[in-house]
């Protein structure tokens, strides 16, 4: 059993530095490699760090807490990508899985969001809710009207998780003008149940705590899942547009500029 620090020493920054970024790839290997048996041509078994060819032109979010003993105590990550330095790279690392066409075509600046985790000892607390709000800072003090990204259900089996991927597609599937598509070569319906069969309770305890947030703020899912053998993950595309929060999700978003 994990136990959560009772007096941690938050701070959220952007990283400044490689030793800096290769801590937060550190803590991702933790995650997604050794919790959840992820691997990737650029991981670095020896070394313990989780990388890919996205990672030098994204901006790295970093939670640390400096009440823990490490020279860089990083123990949340997030990954950023704004749309205008994906066009540097020829892309975003979500095309990898879904078109992104109503959202490139939109003409409205775009963050993608990626690689998000957590230490396992700040799961359920204050953690997440630190990130949160320096990411809403970030999106607002850059402009952002749209963000987007994968998110992860743990296991490659579609039918396992009829319940909460059914759910999704029927009570949150984003509107056409943003409705980002898996690739048709991997395409997965999340429709695999009728609206009227899914015991919603129990689907939405199935829905991992990062999508759930992003659905308390107005957010949407793109159409299908992606079923990622690599990360032994099932994966969904998470759009948020600013511009459709009501006032209660603007005010929890924004709460960060005004506390």
């Amino acid at each position: 059993m994990t136990k959560t620090p009772t007096n941690p020493a938050f701070e959220v920054r952007l990283a400044r530095s490689d030793a800096e970024i290769r801590a937060s790839q550190r803590l991702r290997y933790d995650v997604f490699v050794r919790e959840l048996g992820a691997d990737g041509d650029l991981v670095d078994h020896d070394a313990c760090i989780e990388a890919d060819r996205y990672d030098p032109l994204y901006d790295h979010m970093i939670l640390l807490d400096h009440a823990r003993p490490e020279p860089i105590p990083v123990v949340g990550v997030y990954r950023l990508m704004p749309s205008d330095r994906a066009e540097q790279l020829g892309g975003f690392y979500t095309e990898d899985e879904y078109d992104l066409t109503p959202l490139k075509s939109s003409g409205r600046k775009l963050l993608e969001l990626g690689r998000s985790c957590l230490h396992r000892d700040y799961r359920g607390g204050a953690a997440m809710y630190h990130l949160w709000n320096k990411l809403a800072a970030y999106t607002l003090e850059t402009g952002v009207d749209v963000l987007f990204g994968v998110a992860s259900f743990h296991g490659t089996d579609p039918q396992a998780l009829a319940g909460p991927l059914s759910l999704l597609h029927h009570r949150h599937l984003a509107p056409e003008d943003l409705r980002a598509r898996v690739q048709p070569d991997h395409y997965q319906t999340m429709d695999l149940m009728a609206d009227a069969d899914i015991n919603r309770a129990a689907a939405l305890r199935d829905v991992p705590a990062l999508i759930k947030a992003y659905l308390r703020l107005g957010g949407f899912v793109g159409d299908g899942a992606f079923i990622d053998h690599a990360f032994n993950t099932t994966d969904v595309c998470l759009i948020l547009d600013t511009a459709r929060m009501n006032d209660t999700q603007r005010a929890i978003y924004t709460r960060e500029l005004t506390t």
